[in-house]
């Protein structure tokens, strides 16, 4: 009887691995049949994503996802997501979209409700102030005063960082990520909590604008591809893609193209 319960036991987790890895097979499956890759991004985040008012796409992790895209022998379409919906898009059934890009960082929380790949740039968080007030902040602490107001975007982690390390100042939220700079520039708030990542692509388009603790970021992290699970088959296939980019310079090449920080 106890050899009979094991036999039952040892075939069900071997019929469940089995039906795990054949919905992840299917995945890749069904997007080789369609010929097209769907990737979610916020296009709203320059240099690694940007939506243009024409619908077209640009950027740093649009081209990661094309080169993804392009080992997989399938086109790639973006599909709009925001910061405050990523998670509920990522995960939803049936799917927004296959995989997910565009400055989002691995974190423990993401990790435990989803797959995440090896990352592909570095990261961290820093300011944007206006250029005649960059004296003004040499630390974290010079931000967290009453007397300084700082603009986010919601939903996202330069909200949560906000909240929880700057409980001094006045958080101000603005729904476009992208138009913060320019409302800093003209006084709208003083500081944006942003990354190394973003932060010199508006100091260099916008004479304005400072990021005068961009050499010493509050936090460090990686950016990778978000997706949901039971598509480690999809996962691989993007670590692939990854590895192959590190290893042959694209990556740096890219990193090099968009003027980032830290390449690999």
């Amino acid at each position: 009887m106890l050899a009979a319960v094991l036999m039952l036991g040892c075939c069900t987790a071997m019929a469940a691995c089995s039906a795990v890895g054949s919905d992840s097979e299917d995945a890749v499956s069904e997007i080789e049949r369609r010929g097209t890759l769907l990737v979610g991004t916020t296009g709203d985040y320059r240099p690694l994503t940007f939506r243009e008012a024409d619908g077209s796409y640009w950027g740093f992790c649009i081209e990661v996802a094309q080169a993804i895209a392009g080992e997989m022998g399938v086109k790639t379409e973006f599909v709009p997501t925001s910061w405050p919906t990523l998670t509920d898009d990522v995960t939803a059934e049936p799917p927004a979209f296959d995989l997910a890009v565009g400055g989002i960082t691995m974190t423990d929380t993401r990790r435990a409700t989803m797959l995440m790949s090896e990352g592909y740039l570095g990261n961290g968080k820093t300011i944007l102030c206006r250029a005649s007030e960059r004296g003004r902040y040499r630390s974290l602490d010079d931000v967290n005063r009453e007397d300084v107001r700082v603009m986010v975007n919601p939903g996202g982690l330069n909200e949560k960082f906000a909240r929880e390390r700057l409980t001094h100042a006045t958080i101000v939220v603005h729904p476009k990520n992208e138009e913060i700079p320019a409302l800093i520039a003209e006084g709208e708030a003083d500081v944006m909590i942003t990354e190394i990542t973003e932060a010199p692509y508006y100091v260099g388009t916008d004479s304005r604008l400072a990021a005068p603790l961009l050499e010493h970021p509050f936090t460090r992290g990686e950016i990778g591809v978000l997706m949901r699970r039971g598509q480690e088959a999809l996962l691989r296939q993007v670590n692939k893609t990854i590895r192959r980019m590190k290893a042959d310079g694209t990556l740096r090449r890219l990193h090099e193209k968009y003027g980032l920080r830290y390449a690999y």
